[in-house]
Protein backbone atom coordinates (compact mmCIF):
# COMPACT_ATOMS: atom_id res chain seq x y z
CA UNK A 1 0.00 0.00 0.00
CA UNK A 2 2.85 2.38 0.85
CA UNK A 3 4.37 1.63 -2.56
CA UNK A 4 1.10 2.57 -4.29
CA UNK A 5 0.64 5.72 -2.18
CA UNK A 6 4.16 6.86 -3.02
CA UNK A 7 3.53 6.64 -6.76
CA UNK A 8 0.07 8.22 -6.41
CA UNK A 9 1.64 11.15 -4.57
CA UNK A 10 4.23 11.49 -7.34
CA UNK A 11 1.52 11.46 -10.02
CA UNK A 12 -0.58 14.11 -8.28
CA UNK A 13 2.44 16.42 -8.21
CA UNK A 14 2.78 16.37 -12.00
CA UNK A 15 1.40 19.28 -13.99
CA UNK A 16 -1.53 19.39 -16.43
CA UNK A 17 0.60 18.70 -19.51
CA UNK A 18 2.23 15.61 -18.05
CA UNK A 19 -1.12 14.07 -17.09
CA UNK A 20 -2.53 14.77 -20.56
CA UNK A 21 0.64 13.37 -22.11
CA UNK A 22 0.23 10.15 -20.16
CA UNK A 23 -3.38 9.87 -21.33
CA UNK A 24 -2.33 10.39 -24.95
CA UNK A 25 0.45 7.83 -24.59
CA UNK A 26 -1.84 5.21 -23.09
CA UNK A 27 -4.38 5.57 -25.90
CA UNK A 28 -1.82 5.55 -28.72
CA UNK A 29 0.11 2.66 -27.21
CA UNK A 30 -3.01 0.51 -26.97
CA UNK A 31 -3.70 1.25 -30.63
CA UNK A 32 -0.17 0.59 -31.84
CA UNK A 33 0.05 -2.47 -29.59
CA UNK A 34 -2.90 -3.99 -31.43
CA UNK A 35 -1.40 -3.05 -34.79
CA UNK A 36 2.17 -4.25 -34.25
CA UNK A 37 1.34 -7.69 -32.88
CA UNK A 38 -0.91 -8.43 -35.88
CA UNK A 39 0.74 -6.65 -38.81
CA UNK A 40 3.43 -9.27 -39.54
CA UNK A 41 0.68 -11.90 -39.75
CA UNK A 42 -1.30 -9.63 -42.08
CA UNK A 43 1.63 -9.31 -44.49
CA UNK A 44 2.15 -13.07 -44.42
CA UNK A 45 -1.58 -13.69 -44.97
CA UNK A 46 -1.37 -11.53 -48.10
CA UNK A 47 0.95 -14.21 -49.47
CA UNK A 48 4.30 -12.49 -49.03
CA UNK A 49 7.45 -14.14 -47.68
CA UNK A 50 9.24 -13.34 -44.44
CA UNK A 51 11.77 -11.32 -46.43
CA UNK A 52 9.01 -8.85 -47.31
CA UNK A 53 8.24 -8.47 -43.61
CA UNK A 54 11.92 -7.79 -43.05
CA UNK A 55 11.98 -5.20 -45.82
CA UNK A 56 8.92 -3.42 -44.40
CA UNK A 57 10.40 -3.23 -40.90
CA UNK A 58 13.77 -2.18 -42.28
CA UNK A 59 12.30 0.65 -44.37
CA UNK A 60 10.23 1.98 -41.47
CA UNK A 61 13.25 1.98 -39.17
CA UNK A 62 15.48 3.55 -41.83
CA UNK A 63 12.98 6.36 -42.39
CA UNK A 64 12.79 7.00 -38.66
CA UNK A 65 16.56 7.07 -38.37
CA UNK A 66 16.88 9.52 -41.28
CA UNK A 67 14.43 12.08 -39.91
CA UNK A 68 14.92 11.84 -36.14
CA UNK A 69 17.50 14.61 -35.85
CA UNK A 70 15.59 17.04 -38.12
CA UNK A 71 12.43 16.13 -36.17
CA UNK A 72 14.15 17.05 -32.92
CA UNK A 73 15.24 20.39 -34.36
CA UNK A 74 11.71 21.09 -35.62
CA UNK A 75 10.34 20.26 -32.17
CA UNK A 76 12.81 22.66 -30.57
CA UNK A 77 11.85 25.42 -33.01
CA UNK A 78 8.08 25.09 -33.35
CA UNK A 79 7.21 23.51 -30.02
CA UNK A 80 6.60 19.88 -29.16
CA UNK A 81 2.89 20.45 -28.56
CA UNK A 82 2.27 20.95 -32.30
CA UNK A 83 4.66 18.19 -33.29
CA UNK A 84 3.02 15.59 -31.05
CA UNK A 85 -0.55 16.47 -32.05
CA UNK A 86 0.22 16.53 -35.78
CA UNK A 87 2.31 13.37 -35.48
CA UNK A 88 -0.58 11.42 -33.95
CA UNK A 89 -2.99 12.52 -36.70
CA UNK A 90 -0.60 11.69 -39.54
CA UNK A 91 0.60 8.40 -38.02
CA UNK A 92 -2.97 7.26 -37.30
CA UNK A 93 -4.02 8.01 -40.88
CA UNK A 94 -1.07 6.03 -42.20
CA UNK A 95 -2.02 3.07 -39.99
CA UNK A 96 -5.43 3.01 -41.64
CA UNK A 97 -3.82 3.09 -45.09
CA UNK A 98 -1.43 0.28 -44.15
CA UNK A 99 -4.35 -1.86 -42.95
CA UNK A 100 -6.06 -1.47 -46.32
CA UNK A 101 -3.03 -1.79 -48.61
CA UNK A 102 -2.26 -5.11 -50.30
CA UNK A 103 0.33 -4.30 -53.00
CA UNK A 104 3.91 -5.10 -51.96
CA UNK A 105 5.34 -1.80 -53.22
CA UNK A 106 2.61 0.17 -51.44
CA UNK A 107 3.23 -1.75 -48.20
CA UNK A 108 6.90 -0.75 -48.30
CA UNK A 109 6.19 2.91 -49.21
CA UNK A 110 3.60 3.26 -46.46
CA UNK A 111 6.00 1.69 -43.95
CA UNK A 112 8.60 4.29 -44.93
CA UNK A 113 6.04 7.10 -44.54
CA UNK A 114 4.97 5.72 -41.16
CA UNK A 115 8.59 5.67 -40.06
CA UNK A 116 8.94 9.33 -41.00
CA UNK A 117 5.82 10.45 -39.12
CA UNK A 118 6.51 8.23 -36.13
CA UNK A 119 9.92 9.83 -35.70
CA UNK A 120 8.34 13.13 -34.69
CA UNK A 121 6.50 11.43 -31.84
CA UNK A 122 9.41 9.24 -30.87
CA UNK A 123 11.81 12.13 -30.50
CA UNK A 124 9.41 14.50 -28.74
CA UNK A 125 8.12 12.48 -25.80
CA UNK A 126 11.08 12.58 -23.40
CA UNK A 127 12.01 16.27 -24.05
CA UNK A 128 8.32 17.19 -23.61
CA UNK A 129 8.24 15.52 -20.21
CA UNK A 130 11.56 17.13 -19.31
CA UNK A 131 10.20 20.58 -20.25
CA UNK A 132 7.20 20.05 -17.99
CA UNK A 133 9.00 18.67 -14.93
CA UNK A 134 11.66 19.52 -12.38
CA UNK A 135 14.98 17.61 -12.36
CA UNK A 136 14.03 16.07 -9.00
CA UNK A 137 10.96 14.44 -10.59
CA UNK A 138 12.54 12.91 -13.66
CA UNK A 139 13.79 9.49 -12.54
CA UNK A 140 10.36 8.53 -11.22
CA UNK A 141 8.55 10.38 -14.02
CA UNK A 142 10.45 8.61 -16.80
CA UNK A 143 9.99 5.25 -15.06
CA UNK A 144 6.24 5.83 -14.73
CA UNK A 145 6.06 7.07 -18.34
CA UNK A 146 7.76 3.96 -19.74
CA UNK A 147 5.76 1.69 -17.44
CA UNK A 148 2.43 3.15 -18.54
CA UNK A 149 3.44 2.92 -22.20
CA UNK A 150 4.42 -0.70 -21.70
CA UNK A 151 1.25 -1.55 -19.78
CA UNK A 152 -0.84 0.03 -22.54
CA UNK A 153 1.06 -2.08 -25.07
CA UNK A 154 0.15 -5.14 -23.01
CA UNK A 155 -3.52 -4.32 -23.41
CA UNK A 156 -3.02 -3.69 -27.11
CA UNK A 157 -1.10 -6.93 -27.68
CA UNK A 158 -3.76 -8.96 -25.89
CA UNK A 159 -6.59 -7.25 -27.74
CA UNK A 160 -4.80 -7.82 -31.05
CA UNK A 161 -4.73 -11.57 -30.62
CA UNK A 162 -8.20 -11.85 -29.04
CA UNK A 163 -9.93 -9.64 -31.62
CA UNK A 164 -8.31 -11.48 -34.53
CA UNK A 165 -9.42 -14.86 -33.23
CA UNK A 166 -12.91 -13.50 -32.51
CA UNK A 167 -13.40 -12.00 -35.96
CA UNK A 168 -11.95 -15.20 -37.42
CA UNK A 169 -15.17 -16.93 -36.35
CA UNK A 170 -17.14 -14.82 -38.84
CA UNK A 171 -14.66 -13.71 -41.50
CA UNK A 172 -11.71 -15.07 -43.44
CA UNK A 173 -8.24 -14.90 -41.86
CA UNK A 174 -7.26 -11.92 -44.00
CA UNK A 175 -10.48 -10.04 -43.24
CA UNK A 176 -10.23 -10.66 -39.49
CA UNK A 177 -6.64 -9.40 -39.47
CA UNK A 178 -7.61 -6.29 -41.44
CA UNK A 179 -10.56 -5.47 -39.17
CA UNK A 180 -8.33 -5.78 -36.11
CA UNK A 181 -5.72 -3.50 -37.69
CA UNK A 182 -8.36 -0.87 -38.44
CA UNK A 183 -9.61 -1.00 -34.85
CA UNK A 184 -6.05 -0.47 -33.65
CA UNK A 185 -5.63 2.51 -35.99
CA UNK A 186 -8.90 4.08 -34.79
CA UNK A 187 -7.88 3.76 -31.14
CA UNK A 188 -4.50 5.27 -31.97
CA UNK A 189 -6.14 8.34 -33.51
CA UNK A 190 -8.06 8.83 -30.26
CA UNK A 191 -4.77 9.87 -28.66
CA UNK A 192 -5.03 13.17 -30.55
CA UNK A 193 -7.83 14.31 -28.21
CA UNK A 194 -5.72 14.77 -25.05
CA UNK A 195 -2.77 15.96 -27.18
CA UNK A 196 -4.94 18.75 -28.59
CA UNK A 197 -5.41 20.07 -25.03
CA UNK A 198 -1.68 20.46 -24.33
CA UNK A 199 -0.64 23.88 -23.07
CA UNK A 200 2.57 25.65 -24.04
CA UNK A 201 5.07 25.16 -21.16
CA UNK A 202 5.93 28.32 -19.24
CA UNK A 203 9.62 27.94 -20.01
CA UNK A 204 8.84 28.26 -23.72
CA UNK A 205 6.47 31.20 -23.26
CA UNK A 206 9.08 33.21 -21.37
CA UNK A 207 12.41 32.65 -23.08
CA UNK A 208 15.31 34.23 -21.23
CA UNK A 209 17.61 36.55 -23.13
CA UNK A 210 20.97 34.98 -23.87
CA UNK A 211 24.03 37.13 -24.49
CA UNK A 212 26.60 36.42 -27.20
CA UNK A 213 28.89 34.55 -24.80
CA UNK A 214 25.98 32.35 -23.79
CA UNK A 215 25.20 31.56 -27.42
CA UNK A 216 28.77 30.56 -28.09
CA UNK A 217 28.83 28.38 -25.01
CA UNK A 218 25.66 26.58 -26.11
CA UNK A 219 26.87 26.26 -29.70
CA UNK A 220 30.23 24.81 -28.75
CA UNK A 221 29.36 22.61 -25.83
CA UNK A 222 31.89 19.97 -26.78
CA UNK A 223 31.57 18.21 -23.43
CA UNK A 224 27.88 17.72 -24.11
CA UNK A 225 28.58 16.40 -27.61
CA UNK A 226 31.09 13.95 -26.20
CA UNK A 227 28.61 12.55 -23.70
CA UNK A 228 25.93 12.28 -26.42
CA UNK A 229 28.35 10.42 -28.70
CA UNK A 230 29.35 7.98 -25.95
CA UNK A 231 25.71 7.24 -25.15
CA UNK A 232 25.01 6.80 -28.87
CA UNK A 233 27.60 4.03 -29.22
CA UNK A 234 25.93 2.01 -26.48
CA UNK A 235 22.51 2.58 -28.05
CA UNK A 236 23.78 1.55 -31.47
CA UNK A 237 24.99 -1.81 -30.16
CA UNK A 238 21.65 -2.40 -28.42
CA UNK A 239 19.77 -1.31 -31.54
CA UNK A 240 21.65 -3.74 -33.78
CA UNK A 241 20.95 -6.56 -31.34
CA UNK A 242 17.30 -5.67 -30.87
CA UNK A 243 16.78 -5.27 -34.61
CA UNK A 244 17.65 -8.92 -35.10
CA UNK A 245 14.91 -10.36 -32.88
CA UNK A 246 12.38 -7.91 -31.44
CA UNK A 247 10.37 -7.18 -34.62
CA UNK A 248 9.99 -10.91 -35.29
CA UNK A 249 9.01 -12.31 -31.90
CA UNK A 250 5.47 -13.01 -33.06
CA UNK A 251 6.82 -14.88 -36.08
CA UNK A 252 9.27 -16.74 -33.81
CA UNK A 253 6.49 -18.11 -31.59
CA UNK A 254 4.28 -18.90 -34.59
CA UNK A 255 7.09 -20.46 -36.65
CA UNK A 256 8.94 -22.54 -34.06
CA UNK A 257 5.96 -23.56 -31.90
CA UNK A 258 2.95 -23.09 -34.25
CA UNK A 259 1.40 -20.80 -31.63
CA UNK A 260 -1.93 -19.15 -32.51
CA UNK A 261 -2.29 -15.37 -32.79
CA UNK A 262 -4.09 -15.20 -29.43
CA UNK A 263 -1.41 -17.32 -27.72
CA UNK A 264 1.35 -15.21 -29.26
CA UNK A 265 -0.43 -12.01 -28.24
CA UNK A 266 -0.87 -13.33 -24.70
CA UNK A 267 2.82 -14.26 -24.35
CA UNK A 268 4.02 -10.91 -25.69
CA UNK A 269 1.54 -9.17 -23.39
CA UNK A 270 2.94 -11.01 -20.38
CA UNK A 271 6.42 -9.86 -21.34
CA UNK A 272 5.21 -6.27 -21.58
CA UNK A 273 3.45 -6.53 -18.23
CA UNK A 274 6.64 -7.80 -16.59
CA UNK A 275 8.52 -4.91 -18.22
CA UNK A 276 6.05 -2.38 -16.81
CA UNK A 277 6.55 -3.79 -13.31
CA UNK A 278 10.34 -3.82 -13.70
CA UNK A 279 10.32 -0.19 -14.80
CA UNK A 280 8.32 0.80 -11.74
CA UNK A 281 10.86 -0.80 -9.39
CA UNK A 282 13.79 0.61 -11.40
CA UNK A 283 14.21 3.71 -9.18
CA UNK A 284 14.63 1.44 -6.13
CA UNK A 285 17.46 -0.39 -7.89
CA UNK A 286 19.05 2.96 -8.69
CA UNK A 287 18.96 3.97 -5.02
CA UNK A 288 20.78 0.78 -4.05
CA UNK A 289 23.52 0.53 -6.69
CA UNK A 290 23.48 3.81 -8.64
CA UNK A 291 22.35 4.59 -12.17
CA UNK A 292 25.17 3.07 -14.24
CA UNK A 293 25.37 -0.16 -12.25
CA UNK A 294 21.58 -0.51 -12.31
CA UNK A 295 21.54 -0.36 -16.12
CA UNK A 296 24.42 -2.83 -16.47
CA UNK A 297 23.11 -5.32 -13.90
CA UNK A 298 19.64 -5.37 -15.43
CA UNK A 299 21.02 -5.89 -18.94
CA UNK A 300 23.43 -8.66 -17.93
CA UNK A 301 20.72 -10.51 -16.00
CA UNK A 302 18.62 -10.60 -19.17
CA UNK A 303 21.21 -12.55 -21.20
CA UNK A 304 20.65 -16.09 -19.80
CA UNK A 305 16.93 -15.74 -20.50
CA UNK A 306 17.63 -14.56 -24.04
CA UNK A 307 19.74 -17.67 -24.65
CA UNK A 308 17.03 -19.86 -23.11
CA UNK A 309 14.58 -18.46 -25.65
CA UNK A 310 17.10 -19.08 -28.41
CA UNK A 311 17.60 -22.80 -27.84
CA UNK A 312 14.53 -24.22 -26.10
CA UNK A 313 12.02 -26.38 -27.95
CA UNK A 314 9.34 -25.94 -25.28
CA UNK A 315 6.83 -23.14 -25.83
CA UNK A 316 6.38 -22.24 -22.18
CA UNK A 317 10.12 -22.25 -21.45
CA UNK A 318 10.48 -19.92 -24.44
CA UNK A 319 7.71 -17.75 -23.01
CA UNK A 320 9.43 -17.61 -19.59
CA UNK A 321 12.74 -16.74 -21.20
CA UNK A 322 11.12 -14.04 -23.29
CA UNK A 323 9.22 -12.64 -20.29
CA UNK A 324 12.31 -12.19 -18.11
CA UNK A 325 14.52 -10.97 -20.97
CA UNK A 326 11.93 -8.39 -21.93
CA UNK A 327 11.50 -7.13 -18.40
CA UNK A 328 15.15 -6.98 -17.40
CA UNK A 329 16.52 -5.56 -20.64
CA UNK A 330 13.94 -2.80 -20.93
CA UNK A 331 13.85 -1.89 -17.24
CA UNK A 332 17.00 0.17 -17.75
CA UNK A 333 15.51 2.39 -20.48
CA UNK A 334 14.03 5.09 -18.22
CA UNK A 335 17.21 5.07 -16.14
CA UNK A 336 19.29 5.70 -19.26
CA UNK A 337 16.91 8.45 -20.36
CA UNK A 338 17.25 10.14 -17.00
CA UNK A 339 21.02 9.73 -17.15
CA UNK A 340 21.46 11.52 -20.45
CA UNK A 341 18.84 14.20 -19.70
CA UNK A 342 20.69 15.05 -16.48
CA UNK A 343 24.10 15.15 -18.13
CA UNK A 344 23.49 17.54 -21.02
CA UNK A 345 22.46 21.18 -21.12
CA UNK A 346 18.79 22.05 -21.73
CA UNK A 347 19.71 23.36 -25.19
CA UNK A 348 20.97 19.87 -26.14
CA UNK A 349 18.26 17.63 -24.68
CA UNK A 350 16.35 17.36 -27.97
CA UNK A 351 19.54 16.65 -29.89
CA UNK A 352 20.64 14.02 -27.37
CA UNK A 353 17.33 12.17 -27.58
CA UNK A 354 17.27 12.44 -31.38
CA UNK A 355 20.75 11.00 -31.87
CA UNK A 356 20.17 8.10 -29.48
CA UNK A 357 16.89 7.22 -31.17
CA UNK A 358 18.55 7.55 -34.59
CA UNK A 359 21.35 5.08 -33.95
CA UNK A 360 18.92 2.65 -32.31
CA UNK A 361 16.64 2.72 -35.37
CA UNK A 362 19.60 2.30 -37.72
CA UNK A 363 20.21 -1.02 -35.99
CA UNK A 364 16.64 -2.09 -36.73
CA UNK A 365 16.92 -0.85 -40.31
CA UNK A 366 20.13 -2.71 -41.12
CA UNK A 367 19.51 -5.92 -39.21
CA UNK A 368 15.95 -6.62 -40.39
CA UNK A 369 16.98 -8.21 -43.71
CA UNK A 370 19.89 -9.99 -41.97
CA UNK A 371 17.57 -11.60 -39.43
CA UNK A 372 14.98 -12.77 -41.94
CA UNK A 373 17.73 -14.00 -44.28
CA UNK A 374 19.27 -16.15 -41.53
CA UNK A 375 15.88 -17.62 -40.56
CA UNK A 376 14.97 -18.36 -44.20
CA UNK A 377 18.34 -20.08 -44.73
CA UNK A 378 18.59 -22.09 -41.50
CA UNK A 379 14.93 -22.60 -40.56
CA UNK A 380 12.79 -21.82 -37.55
CA UNK A 381 15.04 -23.54 -35.02
CA UNK A 382 18.65 -22.84 -35.93
CA UNK A 383 17.82 -19.60 -37.70
CA UNK A 384 16.34 -18.05 -34.57
CA UNK A 385 19.00 -19.70 -32.40
CA UNK A 386 21.70 -17.93 -34.40
CA UNK A 387 20.09 -14.50 -34.39
CA UNK A 388 19.25 -14.65 -30.67
CA UNK A 389 22.84 -15.64 -29.90
CA UNK A 390 24.22 -12.76 -31.96
CA UNK A 391 21.85 -10.43 -30.10
CA UNK A 392 23.08 -11.73 -26.74
CA UNK A 393 26.67 -11.06 -27.81
CA UNK A 394 25.87 -7.48 -28.84
CA UNK A 395 24.02 -6.86 -25.57
CA UNK A 396 27.02 -8.17 -23.61
CA UNK A 397 29.44 -5.90 -25.48
CA UNK A 398 27.14 -2.92 -24.94
CA UNK A 399 26.82 -3.59 -21.20
CA UNK A 400 30.57 -3.91 -20.68
CA UNK A 401 31.18 -0.78 -22.76
CA UNK A 402 28.53 1.16 -20.82
CA UNK A 403 30.08 0.25 -17.48
CA UNK A 404 33.66 1.00 -18.54
CA UNK A 405 32.79 4.35 -20.11
CA UNK A 406 30.24 5.78 -17.70
CA UNK A 407 31.96 4.47 -14.60
CA UNK A 408 35.04 6.54 -15.35
CA UNK A 409 35.87 9.36 -12.98
CA UNK A 410 36.31 11.84 -15.84
CA UNK A 411 32.66 11.53 -16.82
CA UNK A 412 31.55 11.60 -13.21
CA UNK A 413 33.39 14.87 -12.71
CA UNK A 414 31.77 16.32 -15.83
CA UNK A 415 28.36 15.14 -14.69
CA UNK A 416 28.80 16.76 -11.30
CA UNK A 417 28.64 20.15 -13.00
CA UNK A 418 25.06 19.43 -14.05
CA UNK A 419 22.34 19.23 -11.35
CA UNK A 420 21.10 15.68 -10.83
CA UNK A 421 17.64 14.43 -10.04
CA UNK A 422 16.97 13.54 -6.43
CA UNK A 423 17.47 9.90 -5.58
CA UNK A 424 19.87 9.27 -8.44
Amino acid sequence: MAFYKGWAKQFNAYNYNIKLSMAANIITQIGIGIFIVIYNFYVRELGYSESVNGQIISMASLATAIVLVPAGIIGDKFGRKRVIFTGILVSGTLLIMRALAADETMLVYLAFAAGLSGAFLQVSGIPWLAENSDPSQRVNLFSLHFALMTAASVIGNMLGGILTDFFGLFFTSLESLRITLLIGAAIYLGGAIPAFKFRTPANRMEKPQIDEAGRKKAAFNWSGFKIIALFAIAQMLIGFGAGLVIPYLNLYFAGRFSASTSTTGFIISLGQAATAFAMIIGPKVVKRVGEVRAVVILQLLSLPFLLLTAYTENLWLAAIGFLFRQALMNAGNPIQSSLIMSRVDDSMKGLANSINQTVFNLGWAFMGPVSTGIVVKYGDYWGYAYVFTITASLYLISSVYFYLVFGRKVLKSQASKVPKAAGM
